[in-house]
């Protein structure tokens, strides 16, 4: 009987060499195996993000570990798909940056090795290294709104670290990725908006690895994170954007109708959403 080497495994090397555009350096990217009952599929949160079961074979499976490419050397990072469109004349930037950008992550993570097989803290700091590493990109990849959905995977990844290890302020950490997020999010609206920037260049907008919630998704993730990590310190900023992100949602999805085309859990979160928003509008008059 010949056995699959892949059995017990979660990952395996890619077949092909990555060259990082930065520093040269020849290395293989990791790749989530996802097939044998290593991904079971819970229930998606109302920031979007699908949970996943624990397998009785193979644990915790978390797949946006494994959605960052990170040079090994460097530590530029990006999504997959934009690693090699980094500009030419940026390269000298990243290597020039490489020293403080390590500083950065090690202070959080000091024994980081990205040339081992990830786990949830190599995963969460990856994410980190893509929102910062986005700042290299010119404005034809979308890097603002790229920087967002990596600031919201990263917020993901420090809260699965807060049930880990508590006392460890992750859940600050997740907070402030949040929150990093929302500036996100808004400050990419605000660009497609005026024609700086423009959101279309990226295919799918997840935010999380199984579904595309495209366009809606975004708008709909922008008034979520205002109403739970924007300020509240001005009551009437608070009142301004509340109202803001319940317009938002009104427009998208008709709140109490019905609608093929809108993705269910969307549409159901949206809803929730609008309620909410009602009640603490309703709460502060």
């Amino acid at each position: 009987m010949i056995f699959d080497k892949r059995e017990n495994k979660l990952s395996y090397q890619a077949k092909d060499d990555s060259i990082c555009p930065a520093c040269t350096t020849v290395f293989r990217r990791e790749e989530l195996l996802t097939g044998g009952g290593r991904l079971i599929a819970g229930v998606i949160t109302d920031e979007l993000h699908r949970l996943y079961e624990p397998s009785a074979k193979y644990g915790d499976v978390y797949p946006l570990v494994y959605q960052a490419t990170v040079c090994p050397v460097c530590w530029f990072a990006s999504m997959e798909k934009d690693f090699y469109a980094l500009p030419a004349d940026a390269a000298e930037q990243v290597n020039d940056n490489r020293e403080k950008r390590m500083e950065e992550v090690q202070l959080l993570f000091p024994d980081l090795d990205f040339s081992r097989n990830r786990d949830l803290i190599s995963g969460t700091a990856s994410q980190y290294l893509v929102m910062r590493c986005y700042d290299y990109f010119n404005k034809d990849v979308s890097p603002t709104i790229k920087q967002g959905i990596a600031a919201l995977r990263a917020g993901w990844l420090f809260d699965i670290l807060h049930e880990k290890n508590q006392g460890e302020n992750y859940d600050w950490l997740a907070t402030l990725l949040k929150k990093k997020a929302l500036f996100f999010y808004s400050e990419a609206i605000r660009r497609e908006q005026n024609g700086q920037e423009t959101i279309s260049a990226i295919k799918n907008c997840g935010p999380d690895t199984d579904k595309n919630y495209a366009y809606e998704g975004i708008l709909y993730l922008s008034a979520l994170l205002q109403v739970k990590y924007g300020q509240t310190d001005d009551r009437a900023r608070r009142i301004a954007s509340l109202e803001e992100a319940k317009r938002t949602i009104a427009r998208m999805f008709g709140v109490g109708k019905t609608s093929k085309e809108k993705p269910g859990p969307l549409l159901e979160h949206a809803r929730d959403l609008y309620m909410l928003i009602n009640k603490e509008l309703n709460e502060t008059d």
